[in-house]
């Protein structure tokens, strides 16, 4: 895959979703700078293993709900580096209960942490790209914020605000060259899947037309494509990885 660009920023890259993709766009060339917020050591055994595999990485600790450490991460980024190119707002988090039982903090906890911080990504990341007029943004939204989701308005508003912002975002950046894409991951393998009953497992797999949950990797090549030159036509767009779940 072609890249203009040479380096990416990939919050909440510890484990999962996120240290899929830092992996894999290293392995196509990309320095990944992996964010974390308390995996420390989870984001040096994913810097080892890029490294490992001859691809070029470095760790970068802050959490993306702090203002402030976010806006001074990618101006250390910047001016490390000469640019950012790409950034993947992947880092957020759920905090599940029915409606009539959320507390407004609960809400707005995960508002803020999920889509304030991708706000505040996507800004500062504007801000530094637009100097060179090229850039791409992907942000990891979710099924649910397409779909809606019993117990959880507070992740369902986060995730749905996040598309329409990205929308926004693509709008004010085109004159610039830089493109802002959203990705709606829907059931995904990963730790969080693993632990779940093998018959809330099949529950979930029936629902879903290709009969599987999703791979990490698969989440992951559709931010390369998106990051890369090939979808250089493409901005404000909405891409499904849902296995048919939601179309």
């Amino acid at each position: 895959m072609k890249f203009t660009g040479s380096n990416v920023l990939i919050t909440g890259a510890s484990r999962g979703i996120g240290a899929q993709i830092a992996q894999t766009l290293a392995v196509m060339g990309l320095k990944v700078w992996i964010n974390y917020r308390s995996g420390e050591a989870q984001a040096n055994e994913v810097k080892s293993q890029i490294e490992a595999n001859g691809g070029k990485a470095e760790v970068i600790g802050f959490d993306v709900s702090d203002e402030e450490a976010f806006v001074n991460a990618i101006k250390h980024i910047s001016e490390t580096d000469g640019e950012l190119s790409y950034l993947v707002n992947n880092a957020g988090i759920t905090n599940d209960k029915l409606a009539m039982r959320m507390k407004t903090e609960e809400f707005m906890g995960v508002i803020e942490a999920n889509l304030k911080s991708a706000f505040v990504g996507c800004r500062e990341a504007l801000k530094v790209m637009g100097k060179k007029r090229f850039g791409s943004v992907v942000n990891i939204a979710s099924i649910v914020g397409e779909t809606g989701n019993a117990g959880q308005t507070n992740y369902a508003a986060s995730k749905g605000g996040m598309i329409a912002m990205t929308k926004s975002f693509a709008l004010e950046a085109a004159s610039r060259n830089i493109r802002y894409n959203t990705i709606t991951p829907g059931f995904i393998a990963t730790e969080m899947t693993d632990v779940l009953k093998d018959e809330v497992k099949e529950a979930f797999v029936a629902k879903i037309p290709l009969g599987r949950f999703g791979e990490s990797k698969e989440v992951a090549d559709a931010v390369a494509f998106l990051l890369s030159d090939h979808a250089a036509y493409i901005t404000g767009e909405t891409l499904k990885v849902n296995g048919g779940m939601y179309m």
